[in-house]
């Protein structure tokens, strides 16, 4: 699976620049599983652009069906059943608005927020000759305060030892760690960050930050100081949308995800074995862990709000097969280990729940044990949380409905319009497939020298591991 196979063509209009007036006023994009009936939308046929290329989407729904001929044909991808079993037919799309999202849940559902609070992470200073450099937070070290993780950005670069003139004083550059930089501050790194920052915008929002972000670019759930981006599936929420939904027996728990500024990161390399996810902290509560198990024995399901809570429920998932899971500097465990075990022994949360940094990348072939339907916004092409959206939904209807959204023309990205979907029947995809997936809770993906030269098989995956009680 190659980074294009996400590639979708999106006219730069399209992408919010500005909220809405209301938070429950976004439209919502709802994609409902077939059952079982093949081919595309009849609005998803392959259509030219006006330069010339198809949009993918319809290029991916089209390159589907030809691989389908040919492997019933050639006989190399098995029986034409067994090739019918393995390819998701797409879903059907609804058009709505946020404020019928209640009518989507029922009784007795459990609704995961992420209410991580965004820090003002963008701030300005000067060296010594005058030039710019703009600092821009990822994560403060966990054991010094007043350290912390940032990108810098410079005409000239920067080198170890130097001191930048801010607002608040002198930051200094203590030197590089992997691609980010480690500065010192005169005193807290967050509550400083607070105090002289900006509002982080993401990069495709082409304006300064105002007063408004301060509200807008943050949920109504945020209390956990530390995320440079906002969790955006959860700015659609208002008090009204959020009381209808309580009034139906629907209820909420949280985690939290400090989303860093790696999100806007695009992935570089064509190969998806080789990307490498960033870090983030991640804690999920024992209290969350209940709610989850509660729900699941009642018969309820659990609905994600955000990619990022669908990472942080995962991960604390996967530790519990592998507890130590290791560090970014040394994986603990192959990443095949990790998702052949996930296939074979459904999971559970800890009782105790979870906390570490994660470096989970979900893509399609990941074997979810969480979550049973995700509400999230529309995501950059060939991006990290595109990929998930289509291993979570399954890849011909998600790329479908981006098509169709396009054309809809939905407002997409931070400050757009939202999608709900529903997981995939066992991903629609072969347990095979998901040794694929290529991270582990704490890991970062192994070189290929950290990585066993045979793949363990499914019975040596299994093996140590025994089902956790609840």
């Amino acid at each position: 699976m190659q980074r294009h196979d996400f590639a979708y063509d999106l006219p730069p209009d399209l992408i919010a620049q500005t909220p809405l007036a209301e938070r429950s006023a976004s439209r919502l994009l709802v994609l409902e599983p077939n059952s079982g009936r093949d081919g595309a939308p009849a609005s998803a046929t392959p259509k030219t652009t006006s330069d010339g290329v198809r949009s993918a989407a319809a290029t991916t729904v089209a390159g589907d069906r030809a691989q389908a001929a040919t492997a019933t044909t050639t006989g190399s991808g098995g029986t034409s059943a067994e090739v019918g079993a393995q390819m998701p037919p797409p879903g059907t799309l609804r058009d709505c608005t946020m404020r019928h999202f209640p009518s989507l849940l029922r009784p007795g559902d459990l609704l995961v927020f992420n209410d991580t609070k965004v820090v003002a992470a963008r701030l300005i200073g000067t060296k010594p000759s005058g030039g710019r450099v703009e600092i821009f937070l990822e994560r403060v070290v966990a054991e010094v305060e007043n350290q912390a993780l940032v990108q810098l950005r410079a005409s000239k670069p920067i080198r170890d030892g130097l001191e930048v003139t801010t607002a608040g004083g002198i930051v200094r550059i203590l030197g590089r760690q992997d691609d980010l930089w480690r500065v010192e501050f005169p005193g807290s790194a967050l509550e400083f960050f607070e105090r002289w920052g900006d509002v982080p915008l993401p990069p495709y929002i082409h304006r300064a930050a105002d007063a408004n972000d301060r509200e807008r670019y943050q949920s109504i759930f945020a209390r956990e100081r530390g995320a440079v981006a906002a969790p955006t599936a959860s700015l659609h929420f208002d008090s009204q949308l959020i009381r209808d939904i309580e009034a139906m027996g629907v209820n909420r728990a949280f985690v939290t995800l400090h989303v860093g500024a790696g999100t806007f990161q695009p992935v570089r390399m064509d190969d998806l074995d080789t990307h490498v996810m960033h870090a983030e902290r991640v804690s999920v509560s024992a209290a969350t862990c209940r709610a989850i198990e509660k729900t699941r024995a009642a018969g309820g399901r659990v609905v994600a709000i955000g990619t990022t809570v669908i990472r942080a429920l995962e991960s604390a998932a996967l530790a519990t097969v592998f507890p130590t899971g290791g560090s970014a500097e040394r994986p603990a465990m192959a990443p095949t280990v990790v998702a052949t075990a996930a296939a074979i022994v459904p999971l559970r949360l800890p009782e105790e729940g979870w906390s570490g940094e994660t470096r989970l990348f979900i893509r399609p072939g990941f074997n979810f044990q969480v979550a049973d339907a995700l509400l999230t916004n529309f995501h950059l092409p060939e991006s990290t949380l595109l990929m998930l959206v289509c291993a979570f939904a399954g890849m011909r209807p998600v790329l479908a409905a981006y098509e169709h959204a396009v054309r809809a023309k939905y407002r997409f990205f931070s400050y757009g319009d939202a999608m709900f979907l529903t997981r995939a029947a066992a991903n629609a995809q072969p347990a095979a497939a998901a040794t694929q997936a290529p991270a582990v809770p704490n890991a970062a993906a192994p070189t290929p020298s950290a990585t066993p030269a045979t793949a363990p098989t499914a019975a040596a995956a299994a093996a140590p591991t025994k089902r956790p009680s609840s």
